[in-house]
């Protein structure tokens, strides 16, 4: 490697971390809050990176590299649940019993009460719910982010909107 080839590899890694300490942040937390889970949200966050990053010559709109970053979020929070259920069903069909699920712990006040909550809504609608109000998206960027309708996305949020109001009530009774 000559040594021009040599200062272009250092320019283009000082330039990837620069942007992966600006979007993992953020990347991270929108994880999180789907998943409900700190190591699984930095996972998602990292592999989601590397995918995007990796293609970062090839993206139709390299400016636009949050929202492809924030669609891998989403498809990778998806593709979990996805095997995290096959598991499930297969354990279930082979009659093996997966431990108790641990309880709640203790309510802590509203926004614990309102995590918890979140974290009970079915993964499609908590998804929505947090691109729309924690990432403060617009109805058609939800929809784009989950490969859905607008009024897809509007309906999600709507009925995850109404589930959680459900879920709080109940908490309070």
């Amino acid at each position: 490697m000559n040594a021009t080839a040599s200062k272009d590899v250092g320019r283009e890694s000082r330039g990837l971390a620069d942007l992966y300490t600006r979007t993992a942040p953020a990347a991270t937390r929108l994880a999180f809050l789907i998943t409900g889970n700190t190591e699984l949200a930095q996972d998602v966050a990292q592999d989601a990176f590397v995918r995007v990053a990796g293609r970062f010559h090839h993206l139709r709109v390299p400016d636009a590299f949050d929202a492809y970053l924030r669609r891998t979020v989403v498809n990778l929070c998806r593709s979990h649940f996805r095997h995290e259920r096959i598991e499930r069903e297969y354990v279930e069909r082979e009659g093996t019993r997966v431990g108790a699920a641990a309880a709640d712990p203790p309510d802590l006040g509203s926004r614990d009460e309102l995590r918890r909550a979140l974290h009970r809504l079915p993964v499609r609608q908590r998804t929505a719910i947090v691109l729309r109000y924690y990432e403060d998206l617009s109805e058609h960027q939800v929809a784009d982010a989950m490969r859905c309708s607008v009024p897809a996305a509007r309906s999600l949020v709507s009925r995850g909107m109404e589930t959680l109001r459900t879920l709080i009530r109940s908490e309070e009774s």
